[in-house]
């Protein structure tokens, strides 16, 4: 109890104003923090709004804080009516649901309330323009629907207003330019349409205007250029067309610009910025010819993507020579080999070159980039081994080099603790046996379309964290390892190659698993019953193979009825390919059964087990930790 900050909150203390987390004026309760009394989520209780109903008695209070604390049910609007003094209201992080009840507007001496993280839904209404003295309203991830009220504009003390991923519609409103002292609005992540209001160039103190993630087009209004204050300007994903005005470089205080995934084009290479940008984002701008020069001036430049250009010729020496976080150049036409100083940096933390034309050996000194977490170099022609130098970047979380022409039978030794989630090398000429000389917190391994041969290695169920493991269209052969069954973490399996023997029964102590693929194989017997505790499956290929008998029923095998999933086999039978068992001659058990070796191998995949049966939420959660919406990747 003493952890949560109550454990002076009993009936014996004479003085509450003396119980932490309470704070009193002259003996009267005005101040409660009760944010995340509970902090493991596993341990939050389930509560309703009315857990609320005492604090209405409080009608002292200035500052009430309830935020993350799983409060569920709508809010109780008339309650609040009571707090009659309230100052500052949060609410954030919690389970409300329902509308925003009016009589919550007539908090006049509201300032700051925040509802963000919610369920709420409804419409903003007409009642808002009540709070007159509100300086900060955050009401972001949410499902508010509706247009922008015109009434918004009576707010003339609001210097922060966020309503970011609503389902938010319509125009934004000219109203919005009466707000003189804004200085940060977030629109983004919304349905919002037409074009920006000419009249937005009034908001004289604005600082930060995100207006991301909507629908909105037409081109950018010059009166953006009354914005003297302006730091930080994100239109990305919309559609607003035209030429980037080069007056967007000449702010005195702009920090961070971000234009990519629209319809605009930067045709005027002579720019030359009159700050010192942090965050320059020209995705997708119809950018051609060499990576602008310009930008080498940019010494304190901490982002940069330059995705989904038409940017061609060599990786310029300067820009390895930038201090860049993260550099985002995936999609074009960059050629020629990287250079050794790139991996030098000291700042690096992502590096995306993903489908360029790029060669070459990877350098030795990949290893000096200490703080790099992601990189990304898929759809290349890269040659030669992987540098073995690679495992000593402790800090990587994400390696994609796949279909690239990476060749070799030796392979990095990672460092078993290692922070390493995702490795995908697939699509490359790797060959020997399969390599188990990985990181044992790894949960998703790609190695399919390579040239690995042997048998499938015992110690592979060492990495117990395993969530998707691909190995398909190797040329694998020899048993699957009873091992295998130890995976209890993982949810996808392809092991399409040329497998023989018998699917082992420790398979069904796979619980978690919701794609199995074991096509295009030499398997023999019969589908082992223990399948049928797989619950979570929902996807299931066994074709191609010399499988015989019956089908396992359960609750999830009884669902696999697709025909397709079976094919090829000897003699299956049973309700899900709709072919009677008894109609099916046995056949004499043999003790010992050789498979005769293929004469030919069509190379085959499919991605169908990565669309169907894994979702991705631990990959969304690293990639939110260092590029929140800027690639997505699946396996």
């Amino acid at each position: 109890m003493d952890r949560y900050g109550l454990e002076m909150w009993n009936s014996t203390s004479d003085d509450c104003c003396q119980w932490r987390l309470v704070h009193c004026t002259l003996q009267k309760v005005t101040h409660l923090h009760l944010s995340d009394l509970i902090p493991s989520l596993d341990l939050k209780p389930v509560v309703t709004s009315d857990v609320l109903a005492p604090l209405f008695h409080l009608q002292t209070l200035i500052s009430l804080d309830i935020s993350y604390n799983n409060i569920h049910g709508v809010i109780p609007g008339v309650g609040f009516t009571n707090l009659s003094n309230l100052v500052s209201l949060d609410m954030q992080g919690n389970s409300f649901n329902g509308s925003i009840p009016p009589s919550l507007f007539s908090l006049r001496h509201l300032e700051e309330l925040d509802m963000s993280y919610n369920l709420i839904e409804g419409t903003l209404g007409t009642n808002f323009g009540n709070l007159s003295n509100l300086k900060r309203l955050y009401l972001d991830n949410n499902s508010i629907h509706g247009e922008i009220p015109a009434q918004i504009g009576n707010l003339t003390n609001l210097q922060w207003l966020s309503l970011s991923n609503n389902k938010i519609s319509g125009a934004i409103p000219p109203s919005l330019s009466h707000l003189k002292s804004l200085a940060h609005l977030n629109l983004g992540q919304n349905f919002l349409t037409m074009d920006l209001p000419t009249e937005i160039g009034n908001l004289s103190n604005i600082r930060s205007l995100l207006l991301y993630n909507n629908n909105l087009s037409g081109e950018i209004p010059p009166s953006i250029q009354k914005m003297e204050q302006l730091q930080k300007l994100d239109l990305e994903n919309n559609l607003i067309a035209g030429e980037i005005p080069t007056w967007l470089f000449d702010f005195n205080y702009l920090l961070d610009l971000n234009l990519g995934e629209n319809r605009l084009a930067l045709k005027n290479a002579r720019i030359a910025p009159r700050r010192m940008l942090m965050h320059l984002s020209l995705r997708s701008c119809n950018l051609s010819g060499q990576i602008p020069i310009w930008i080498s001036n940019q010494t304190e430049l901490a982002f940069l993507d330059l995705s989904d250009n038409n940017l061609e010729g060599t990786f310029p020496t300067w820009l390895a020579q930038i201090n860049i976080s993260i550099l985002l150049l995936s999609n074009n036409k960059i050629s020629g080999s990287l250079p050794p100083h790139l991996f030098q940096s000291q700042s690096l933390n992502i590096l995306v070159l993903s489908n360029n034309n790029l060669l070459g050996l990877l350098p030795d000194t990949i290893d000096q980039a200490i703080e790099m977490r992601i990189l990304m170099l898929s759809g290349n022609n890269f040659s030669g081994p992987i540098p073995a130098s690679i495992s000593n970047n402790l800090k990587l979380v994400l390696l994609d080099l796949s279909s690239n022409r990476f060749s070799g039978n030796k392979f990095p030794v990672f460092n078993p603790i290692s922070l390493f989630l995702y490795i995908d090398l697939s699509f490359n000429k790797l060959s020997g046996q399969v390599p188990t000389t990985f990181p044992l917190g790894i949960k998703v391994l790609v190695l399919s379309q390579n040239e690995f041969s042997h048998v499938l290695p015992q110690n592979l169920s060492n990495l117990n964290q395993l969530e998707y493991l691909d190995l398909h269209s190797n040329n694998i052969g020899g048993e699957i390892p009873n091992s295998f069954g130890g995976l209890k973490n993982l949810k996808s399996l392809n092991l399409s190659n040329k497998l023989s023997g018998r699917i082992p029964l420790s398979f069904g102590g796979l619980q978690s698993l919701e794609s199995l693929d074991l096509s295009h194989n030499n398997l023999f017997g019969e589908i082992p019953y223990t399948l049928a505790n797989l619950f979570e499956l929902s996807y299931l290929d066994l074709s191609n193979n010399k499988l015989e008998g019956r089908i396992p029923s359960g609750p999830q095998m009884d669902r696999m009825n697709d025909r397709n999933s079976f094919a090829n086999n000897s003699e299956l039978c049973g309700m899900q390919i709709k072919v009677s068992c008894e109609k099916v001659p046995s056949k004499p058990k043999l003790k010992e059964e050789k498979t005769k070796k293929s004469k030919s191998w069509e190379t085959w995949f499919s991605w169908e087990m990565a669309v169907i049966g894994y979702p991705s939420g631990f990959l969304s959660t690293v990639l939110v930790m260092y590029v929140v919406g800027y690639f997505n990747i699946t396996p």
